[in-house]
Parts: structure tokens; sequence; C-alpha cells
């Protein structure tokens, strides 16, 4: 469910506790998903909430299934709605699309379930009696509201790894392979126990009255980075962009530039044959590309420097597209 990314920030380790009434035992078959597992009130259960967590492309054709049936299914056993972001549509710095899923909180725990099980059910099939009953989900999750998840001086989150026998971690706040507007909690654990921290960490969520109207940020993480504000990624090490924004000449369309570093073999793939990947993502974008000429490196690398001007909006999407095409390349 998760591809490898760069490090985390882990909640203070806690010894291992023994499992409250409300985790179900490893023996146990877990809850059937009509049963809510929210710790909520009547009232608050049908309090319109959501939840965005990565998937790795692959996994991702089996939660839509064939025609959409799938995840239509899922939809309809949950009431609440499932969506993903569109192939090749990735988290920034990750080559995992998002999985955004939106209802009643506890029509929200039901989709979640299903569709945790059905990927930990691939790779049952993928892997027989040698695969690790532990798994691990990512949440992404708006950086300004973590600070709930993390409570003060962690009191929150350590509850939560308590209850939940699960691990929680949370990307550092200024790690620029995200972005600046969400971070990555990751949570690692039997699909009980993930569950029920996934279902403590919501319900958190879901106190903050501003919370849901966060589920209006731009769903497309390929094009729509308007909103976002999200960073340079980076790919296989540190950020191999400079991330400097400086203010550009024309100031009718508020136009500014940028400029990031891309590892010299991967120019190629972002030019693309004769030059169409490029144009093709100027054209999308709405931004200008510029790319340094063979042996004019960033200072102290050996990567090639890519002017990106343009709008912010256009800048980031367009910046966006470019780090997708590294991330591929760095995969193979």
């Amino acid at each position: 469910m998760e591809s490898n990314v760069s490090s985390y920030v882990s909640s203070p380790e806690l010894p291992a506790a023994q499992p409250t009434k409300r985790v179900p035992s490893s023996s146990a078959p877990p809850p059937p998903p009509s049963q809510p597992m929210s710790p909520t009130s009547a009232d608050s259960a049908e309090k319109p909430t959501y939840i965005r967590f990565l998937v790795s492309n692959a996994a991702a054709g089996s939660v839509i299934g064939k025609g959409g049936s799938t995840i239509t299914d899922f939809q309809s056993q949950s009431g609440a709605r499932i969506q993903l972001s569109r192939n090749h549509e990735f988290f920034p710095g990750t080559t995992d699309r998002v999985i955004t899923i939106s209802g009643g909180i506890d029509d929200v725990i039901k989709a979640v379930e299903l569709v945790l099980s059905k990927l930990i059910s691939e790779i049952n099939l993928e892997e027989g009696d040698e695969v690790d009953p532990r798994t691990k989900v990512r949440l992404v999750v708006p950086n300004s509201f973590c600070g709930g998840i993390i409570g003060r001086g962690g009191s929150t989150i350590k509850s939560f790894i308590e209850e939940s026998q699960a691990g929680i971690k949370i990307s550092p706040q200024d790690n620029s392979y995200y972005g600046t507007s969400d971070r990555l909690v990751t949570v690692t654990g039997t699909i009980e126990e993930q569950m029920r921290a996934i279902d403590l960490i919501l319900f958190k969520l879901s106190e903050d009255p501003h919370y849901s109207h966060s589920a209006n940020v731009p769903f497309s993480y390929a094009a729509a980075y308007n909103n976002t504000g999200y960073g340079p990624a980076s790919y296989g090490g540190p950020p191999a962009g400079t991330g400097g924004t400086v203010p550009n000449s024309n100031k009718e369309d508020h136009s500014s530039s940028m400029t990031i570093g891309i590892p010299d073999d991967h120019i190629g793939l972002v030019v693309g044959r004769g030059g169409r990947t490029i144009m093709e993502i100027s054209q999308a974008s709405g931004a200008k590309i510029k790319i340094s000429d063979r042996g004019d490196f960033l200072s102290g690398t050996t990567n090639r420097k890519v002017m990106i001007t343009g709008s912010q909006s256009a800048i980031h999407a367009a910046e966006s597209m470019i780090m997708q095409k590294v991330a591929v390349a760095s995969e193979k």
C-alpha cells in the first residue's frame, strides 16, 4: 500500500500495552463493516467528514474493479463517497495515488475498512503464507490539523498508540518532500489495529468544525495545484530543487519564476522525443519552461537547471508534472 519514501518523525515509543476491550484480538475476525466502530454519539455519527490516504498505482485497480464495480459496491455498502486521483496523478514525491472517502463519520470508517481489507487480501493472494500481518497505511492530513492529533507534549498521539496498539508516525512539518500543506500520518499494524487508530484519528480531526471544509482542496494532484502550495518534491535522496521564487518584471499577470534542479540523466524523460513532453507540460500548466544547456548545472551539483515561469498556480502545476516524470524514472 505504500512506496518507499523518506524518514518520518516518530511519535514517542510506548511499551506494548494489553489491548482494551475496544480493540479486537488478533484471533478474532474483524467486525463486519456494517457495525460502526467510531466512538461517536448518534448525533455525531452523521457529521460530514472525510479522510485521505495513499495507495500504490498498481493496487488502485483492485479498489476500482472491472468497470468500476468494486468501488461502486463499496460505496453502496458503506454509504460513503470514494474517489481516486486519476492514473499517474500522484501525491508529491511518491508514485502513489490518493483515495478520498467522504460522508458521515461511521460511513467513512466502513468504507476505509472495506478498502483496506481489499488491499490486504490482494497482498495475501500475491505473497501467500509469507505475508506480514502488520501493514502500513499513510493518511494525508492537512498540516494545520496535525496538532490536534499530536496533542500537548504528544499526549494525544500517545493515547492513540496505547489504545489502538498501532504504530503512528507523522512526517516532519518542514519536510519539503511532501510540500507545506499536507503531512503524512503513517499507521502500522494489523487491520484491526489500523482501523482502531484511524477511527480515533478521524474522530479527533472531525472535532474541529473547519476540518470538513478542508476537503475542498483541489482533488487533482497533477494539474490543480493552484491552492495547495506544495514545495519542490525530491526523489531518491535530498530535494533536488532549489525552490527559490524570484519576482518577475511582468507585473500585469503577477508572473514569477522558480528554478529547480533535475538530475542530468533524467532530463531526456522530462523533455521527451522532439521536446513533446515538455511542450505538453507547458501547455497543460500554462507555464513557460526553460532547461539549461548541457554542463550548466546548479552550483555544487550535477543537476540541470529548469526555470519555470508563470503564475503561482501554473508554476506549481508544471513543477508537479515534471517531478512525477522524474519519480517514475527513479522507480525503474
